[in-house]
């Protein structure tokens, strides 16, 4: 049987702790995602959501608890395991797409590979075939600034993918976009997620898209539930 692609226990965040004013983000997170589920993250704002994905996605430290990703313990881990687990295991989404805006569709998705010393022919090829998959072929050579908003998600998705990670974090990926868009884009997302044979964790607030993924996690008081 594979070994979960993300495990965590008692995860555990505050800040200005051990003052007066400590606000407790996290009081014992738990949770568990398999290879190949997609999974939404459902929190309202300010409980915490984004704490938890930072935390997962390794850009902050928990006070306390257990991070296994893709079988590796993460407690205690330099920066130098951590870059390299971001860049070859982790794939981020955020709600704005982030693209380079001086470098083409196919550029932005090489970038990444490159950095990684992937060939540039390779790296391109790569680009290529994400970019047919989300039918933005034709696109490749036009940059940010020329696209719409959810022709730049879906790029930003392919640049998520670029380097096959097996762990595809994304933050309200839709929340910029109109609500005809965000179908056709989420819808697209998961297509993609599932064809590549990865696991998600999808933070959103739009309870229709959370209930077309396999199952709900809800951040409350701290904690997560199972739904």
């Amino acid at each position: 049987m594979n070994e979960p692609t993300l495990q965590f226990d008692g995860l555990t965040k505050g800040y200005n702790i051990g003052k007066p004013n400590e606000v407790r983000v996290l009081t014992g997170a738990s949770a568990t995602i398999d290879p190949g589920e997609v999974v939404a993250l459902v929190a309202p704002s300010g409980a915490g959501k984004s704490t938890l994905l930072h935390i997962i996605g390794l850009l902050d430290t928990p006070d306390g608890g257990v991070l296994n990703i893709a079988g590796q313990n993460m407690a205690g881990q330099g920066d130098r395991t951590r870059t390299l687990m971001r860049r070859t295991t982790l794939g981020f989404v955020y709600q704005f797409h982030h693209l380079l805006p001086e470098f083409t569709a196919s550029e932005n998705i090489v970038l990444p590979q490159r950095a990684m010393g992937t060939a540039l022919g390779d790296a391109r090829d790569r680009a290529a075939d994400l970019l047919d998959r989300v039918g933005l072929k034709h696109r490749a050579n036009h940059r940010p600034g020329q696209l719409s908003g959810g022709e730049q998600q879906r790029v930003a998705f392919c640049r998520a993918l670029a380097n096959g990670p097996r762990l595809l974090l994304a933050d309200e990926p839709t929340g910029n976009l109109d609500p005809e868009t965000s179908d056709h884009v989420f819808d697209m997302l998961v297509g993609l997620v599932r064809d590549t044979g990865l696991s998600a964790l999808i933070a959103t607030h739009n309870l229709d898209l959370a209930a077309r993924m396999d199952r709900t996690l809800r951040l409350h008081n701290g904690t997560l539930i199972s739904e």
